[in-house]
């Protein structure tokens, strides 16, 4: 039986939460090796202004993600497999051992300001409920054109999709999918339209990007939020970090792959608990939990036994 760490992408992000992290040394390490990484203190970064900033969100979620989940092995709690949806993708493939950590600050700061600056305003996510993924796909397909842009975003679950596009493109996908039935929709708080094709031109200069990088195999499995498919060769990690700004979501399979490889336990990351509900969805025996609701006791405890059960 394994382990997954889970990583949040964009909204569960709240301010200070990098001030409210654990105060021991590991955190303080970490929280230095940012800084110095970027030449700027990004205790800055979390207070409720900032986060008008994509790039301040998304450096935030990486750091806590890579804290977090270096407290988790501290704690003797270790990962057979890493995954994120979006933004979670990059403290996945540090935790996993394939990105040097100052490598991602630096990344991400850049991911962040080319999706904000190829769509300051007026774009973003919306998430709708209780259909299919054929029934939104069709009324995206009625709904997009170069005057309302709207495509397919995140593959939640079944029946949780995401779509990107232009505010007022969404806004009548979503009037349709209430009159088809749809139990919700909503605007989610990400300013961006991200995974679709929208982001094709800033997902290509973060390729470039990374081919100042060096990856390394990774410790553990990196599980694809956008394919669902395990990587081990450093270049296929480094497409898929670079991409998935512009790539759809596909989290339902990537919790389906998991628990096919014997996944029973999946531990999200803070400051998440969102991914916990899809992934049980997708794992009819083991555990999943969100580490800020549940805590660090529990999450230990769970991981003990499933250990012990190896034996």
């Amino acid at each position: 039986m394994k382990i997954l760490f889970n990583f949040p992408g964009q909204g569960p992000q709240v301010p200070q939460m990098l001030h409210n992290l654990p105060d021991n040394a590991l955190t303080h390490s970490l929280i230095e090796q940012a800084s110095l990484a970027l030449g700027e203190d990004v205790l800055l970064l979390d207070n409720a202004g900032a986060f008008h900033s994509t790039r301040a969100v998304q450096l935030c979620l990486l750091i806590a993600g890579v804290v977090w989940a270096k407290q988790c092995q501290a704690e003797g709690i270790d990962a057979d497999f890493c995954s994120g949806l979006s933004i979670g993708a990059f403290p996945a493939a540090v935790i996993a051992g394939a990105l040097d950590f100052s490598d991602a600050v630096k990344l991400v700061a850049l991911r962040g300001e080319l999706m904000q600056q190829a769509y300051p305003q007026g774009f973003g996510l919306s998430a709708i409920t209780g259909l299919r993924q054929a029934q939104i796909e069709a009324l995206v397909a009625q709904v997009n054109s170069d005057e309302l842009p709207v495509y397919l975003a995140n593959i939640n679950a079944e029946d949780q999709l995401v779509i990107a596009g232009s505010d007022a493109a969404m806004k009548q996908v979503m009037l349709l999918a209430k009159e088809q039935g749809a139990q919700k929709t909503h605007r989610l708080a990400v300013t961006v339209p991200s995974h679709c094709a929208l982001l094709d031109e800033p997902a290509a200069r973060l390729v470039e990007a990374f081919k100042q990088v060096k990856l390394s195999r990774p410790v553990c499995g990196y599980l694809s939020g956008t394919t669902g498919r395990v990587y081990w060769q450093p270049e296929k990690i480094a497409d898929d970090l670079a991409m998935n700004m512009a790539r759809t979501v596909n989290w339902r399979d990537a919790m389906v792959a998991a628990y096919q490889r014997d996944v029973r336990l999946a531990l999200e990351m803070p400051p998440g608990c969102v991914l916990t509900g899809l992934t049980k969805r997708a794992m009819d025996q083991g555990e999943a939990l969100s580490v800020c609701q549940s805590g660090m006791h529990v999450a230990g405890r769970l991981a003990t036994r499933l250990r012990e059960n190896e034996r």
